[in-house]
């Protein structure tokens, strides 16, 4: 088995837009070797995306209102169907070469399962998969969505973690199957730090994908791109 790094990036506050284009330079350069394997972590602002299985109801909020509520909508070539991201949701990419030896798109996913599963039992949360679905599941509802693209065994997309999420905004949309969803806040009955959750993420997805870390070292937080545009399930 190959020595695999993961680098790190953790990004603060950055528009759907703006992450769409780095994803797509981060791929670029990983698959070339240019750069080792890399996971993105982040927020957005308040954004519905749309997997590619999407249906065309699975916005239920009307224009006026999710121009009131600050929300953008953006298509995506990600697995999936129609979800919410936003403030208090960590939304991680892992940017990763599967090849040569982890070409299994199956197997992927239930590892990022993993990952999110054992993170939340680090917060005596117990989370758990449910038969058919994707994400990771509590007695109260889905606390975290997965939704992922894959070309040329380089991946994009990834996971959404909601941690101090305002659980409203999914009243906007239909959820996945149309569970309900919650929060590690919810959970807990308190608000947590998103660096603290980020940095189990980090050793945990280090620990399943079997990497070392290249840096776990917390960059400045990105400037908000403001866009104007009419995307994890």
């Amino acid at each position: 088995m190959r020595h695999r790094t993961l680098k790190v990036e953790r990004l603060g506050r950055v528009d759907y837009a703006a992450a769409l284009d780095l994803q797509k330079q981060t791929a670029a350069s990983v698959l070339t070797g240019a750069q080792p394997d890399t996971l993105l972590l982040l927020e957005h602002p308040h954004t519905l995306t749309l997997g590619r299985r999407s249906a065309q109801n699975g916005i239920i909020a009307t224009d006026e209102v999710l121009k009131s509520r600050g929300v953008t909508i953006f298509e995506t070539n990600r697995g999936g169907k129609t979800t919410y991201h936003g403030p208090g949701q960590i939304v991680g990419y892992p940017i990763i070469n599967l090849s040569p030896d982890r070409e299994d798109v199956h197997r992927y996913v239930r590892d990022l399962e993993e990952v999110l599963i054992q993170t939340m039992r680090d917060f005596d949360i117990e989370a758990f998969r449910i038969k058919g679905l994707t994400g990771a599941h509590t007695e109260r509802g889905k606390v975290a969505a997965i939704g992922v693209h894959i070309a040329r065994w380089i991946t994009t997309h990834g996971f959404a973690l909601n941690v101090n999420t305002d659980l409203s905004y999914f009243d906007l949309i239909v959820p996945c199957e149309g569970e309900p969803v919650t929060s590690i806040a919810e959970l807990l009955g308190r608000e947590i730090e998103l660096s603290a959750v980020e940095d189990r993420i980090i050793e945990r997805f280090a620990e399943v994908f079997e990497m070392e870390i290249n840096s776990h070292k917390k960059a400045q937080k990105a400037q908000n791109v403001e866009t104007c545009s009419a995307p994890i399930s």
